[in-house]
């Protein structure tokens, strides 16, 4: 039988993973998640990509107070309750993602981390940082995890490189695949899962630092090839069919 392993969820796009016992899943995913993001002077998005060291920035949001916390690795702390300014419009893989930008002293302690100007915003609804157009939800087996670090030689994979939402126990190596186009019973929720997800460069990078210390890339391509002549696939996207609550150990069950 197939559980919930973890759930792990990124307040702000691009800063440490939050791991999480229990996540509501509603048709925007889980509001918490990627509910902020980081822009540069000109508007750009601004994440671990462009600034590995993002990873050693913790967050902690809550949706109820609308209170903010960043943790930063030199032990400075940055709090408070979060007060909105003026609209903005971030580019999101050809898309155009509203938001407001967050007054108060968050942009400015990531700016003095980083060492340029940077601004902080708040999405108009829960997830606006998910990538809406693929699915609100992501899921990986620790099967697949393990059958990677096989076949890479190594002892282990740490799932958190790959950002996902969801991690599941007691699958076979990448039968996540296989529910393609499927509605999977997770928790109280239901899934239709969509497609496999393309990665990119953040998964060669280490969770905990930032730096690149695995080509992932190149291992996952070598035993599981290249879609459509480019995309190198792993995990799942999924969009919530049926909103409920996830906890750690809840059941997966592909459906009919």
């Amino acid at each position: 039988m197939a559980t919930v392993r973890w759930l792990s969820i990124a307040p702000v796009k691009g800063l440490a993973l939050v791991q999480l016992d229990e996540v509501e899943m509603t048709a925007d995913g889980v509001a918490g998640n990627r509910r902020f993001w980081l822009v540069d002077a000109d508007g750009r998005m601004y994440a671990q990509l462009r600034e590995p060291r993002l990873a050693r920035v913790a967050a902690r949001w809550d949706e109820e107070s609308r209170r903010l916390e960043l943790h930063l690795p030199d032990g400075e702390a940055v709090a408070g309750s979060v007060a909105l300014g003026e609209p903005v419009a971030t580019e999101f893989a050809g898309r155009r993602v509203a938001g407001r930008l967050v007054l108060g002293p968050w942009a400015e302690a990531l700016s003095a981390y980083v060492g340029r100007p940077l601004a902080l915003v708040h999405g108009d609804r829960p997830g606006a940082a998910v990538d809406r157009s693929r699915g609100q939800v992501t899921l990986v087996s620790e099967a697949s995890l393990a059958e990677l670090a096989r076949r890479s030689g190594r002892k282990a994979v740490d799932g958190r490189r790959f950002r996902m939402l969801i991690g599941v126990d007691g699958a076979r190596p990448h039968e996540e695949d296989e529910w393609c186009g499927r509605p999977v019973r997770v928790g109280q929720a239901v899934v239709r899962v969509l497609e496999q997800v393309a990665r990119c460069a953040v998964t060669t990078r280490n969770p905990d630092t930032g730096e690149r210390d695995f080509d992932t890339l190149r291992a996952i391509a070598a035993y599981r090839g290249l879609r459509d002549g480019e995309a190198i696939d792993f995990g799942v996207y999924g969009d919530v069919l049926e909103a409920g609550r996830v906890r750690v150990g809840d059941r997966v069950e592909p459906l009919a």
